[in-house]
């Protein structure tokens, strides 16, 4: 009896493993640079993505790590072979690099896909005077 107990248990385990493998949605790229961006002038990036599942599928949510990054994403099914975008802006206002991820959620998957982005903000002021 206990084996046959642990044969179920093992195959219920192994199913739930594999149904939640890959992501169903394939981005073309997950980060971006911005290179130097000038203070306090938000600096935005899309990126694309494709549904490479054959079903449709729903992005649960987009967090970013913090307040100074936005992420806006699709809040309805993307249907099978679908492209769609998530649009990422950083608000630029303190002066440094920097590097910011956005956790993407798809329903039904366990392990989130996180975006980045990252470059340098430079004071809007100094670039002003030295025309770079």
């Amino acid at each position: 009896m206990k084996k046959v107990l642990f044969l179920v248990v093992a195959v219920l385990s192994l199913s739930v493993v594999f149904a939640q493998g890959k992501a169903p949605i394939e981005f073309k790229e997950v980060k971006h640079s911005f290179g130097k961006i000038k203070q306090n002038v938000p600096a935005t990036y899309t990126f694309t993505f494709t549904n490479t599942s054959n079903t449709p599928v729903v992005i649960e949510n987009a967090t970013a790590e913090c307040g100074c990054t936005t992420p806006e994403y699709p809040k309805g099914a993307i249907a099978k072979g679908a492209s769609n975008k998530i649009k990422v802006t950083y608000n630029a206002a303190s002066v440094g690099s920097f590097t910011k991820r956005v956790t993407v959620r798809v329903a039904k998957v366990a392990d989130p896909i996180v975006l980045t982005i990252d470059g340098e903000v430079v004071d809007a002021k100094a670039t002003a005077k030295t025309g770079k």
